[in-house]
Formats: C-alpha cells, sequence, structure tokens
C-alpha cells in the first residue's frame, strides 16, 4: 500500500477527531508543518492537546490553531515570540504545560522508545519538579518525567523516498526525527520524493517504518524569525 498522497488534506483525512493530542514538528520557524497546520485549521477539529516545542510566531505556524481557539492545551518549552499564546494564557482560555527544552526532547524521544519515565536533574528544586517524584541517586536529587506520546505526529522533512525512509536539514532535526516515533499515526510533509533506493542507508535520518504517510509540501516558506544585518562600510 502506497504512503504517498495526493494533498495535505487527503494525508490527513479519517485521522483528526475533537480532544486528540498532536505532536507538531519545528524549532523556532524551522521544520514546522506548514501545509498540514492550515487543513488541520480548516477540519475544525477542536479541543486539542498540541505538542511542540514552540507555538509558532504571529501569522504562521501554530499561531493558526491559536487563532481560531482549536488548542486546548499546548505542552512546549519555547512561547516567547508568540503574543497570541500569551494573551490567551493570561487569560486562563489556554492551558500550559512548560517544560525544560532538554526535557521536552527526551520525553518525546522516551514516548517513542516506549520508555515510561525517566529520571533528570534539570528542575529539581523548581516548579518544574512540583508534584513529581523526586529521587536520590549516588547522592543527588533528580526529578521523575514521563513519555509523551500522540494520537498523531505531523513533520516536516526535507526529502522522502517512496517507502517513507527521511531526511531532515539542519535544525529541522531538533524535534521532527524523535516525533515522527512517538505518534500513533506519523503524517510528514516533505519537499521532494523520491524512488526507494535512492537514499544512501547511512544517510536516512528518520526509517520508514515510523512514517505512515508522506505528501508533497504545498507551502515551504522558510521564514526569517529575526534578521539581523549590519550596514555595508563605506568606502
Amino acid at each position: 500500500m502506497s504512503k504517498i498522497y495526493d494533498s495535505p488534506a487527503a494525508a490527513l483525512e479519517g485521522l483528526l477527531f475533537d480532544g486528540m493530542t498532536i505532536m507538531s514538528g519545528g524549532f523556532g520557524l524551522s521544520g514546522n508543518p506548514e501545509s498540514l497546520i492550515p487543513e488541520i485549521r480548516a477540519s475544525g477539529v477542536k479541543d486539542l492537546t498540541v505538542v511542540s516545542n514552540n507555538a509558532g510566531a504571529d501569522g504562521f505556524g501554530l499561531w493558526m490553531l491559536l487563532e481560531s481557539r482549536q488548542v486546548k492545551k499546548m505542552i512546549s518549552s519555547y512561547v516567547g515570540e508568540n503574543k497570541l499564546f500569551e494573551q490567551q494564557y493570561l487569560s486562563g482560555e489556554l492551558e500550559l504545560e512548560l517544560n525544560p527544552q532538554g526535557t521536552l526532547a527526551e520525553r518525546i524521544r522516551a514516548g517513542g522508545a516506549g520508555i515510561p519515565a525517566f529520571y533528570t536533574k534539570t528542575g529539581v528544586g523548581t516548579v518544574v519538579a512540583e508534584g513529581k517524584p523526586v529521587e536520590e541517586f549516588e547522592g543527588e536529587e533528580y526529578v521523575r518525567e514521563t513519555w509523551l506520546r500522540a494520537d498523531l505526529s505531523i513533520i516536516k522533512a526535507w526529502r522522502a523516498d517512496e517507502e517513507g525512509n527521511l531526511m531532515f536539514r539542519k535544525t529541522a532535526r531538533n524535534f521532527n526525527p524523535n516525533m515522527a516515533t512517538a505518534g500513533k499515526v506519523t503524517v510528514v510533509e516533505v519537499e521532494e520524493i523520491v524512488p526507494a533506493g535512492t537514499f544512501d542507508p547511512d544517510c536516512i535520518h528518520t526509517p520508514g517504518i515510523y512514517v505512515d504517510r508522506v505528501v508533497l509540501s504545498t507551502v515551504n516558506e522558510k521564514r526569517i524569525e529575526k534578521r539581523t544585518v549590519r550596514e555595508r562600510e563605506s568606502v
């Protein structure tokens, strides 16, 4: 059965339902599933729990689902560039589970690896550890964190072959590969689809066994979050 779908809407067909948990890839504005997010918005699905490092930026990425009030809870690490997110959280509209960035990444990796819990020093003695078991190992305290898994993972990759093997570019690898392993269903949008056998096996970042559906991206904006330039020196 082919993993290749004709459109982002077709790739999501039959997967969305109210109250579901969605993992959405991306690191800042790099590697966001720009083509799949608008289709989730268009579906009208609501009361979503979304796991993502960040919540998009004004007018971009997951901001679209916040603006339409389809997200009930965010499980995130960095949300500082999203004014809408701030407004909804401070007004009580949006629930937030804030994680240290490395802890978030490890919770996702653990979910994909089938590891229900692990211990970390990060957050010990802070609000991060409130309500969580703390144990001592070799004289040091560690807080127990639990895995994260999702009903659906939406991923942005650079290239895929027809079997769903994936390659990512640069910082798009920061969360996307782990999220691909932690969803019950993983849908990937890519910039290029090539025949099976094209990739050197050593160059595959995510094996196709973790990927259920693949679709060509319809949006590849590659937006720059903060452009910094210097004035040209006078000659």
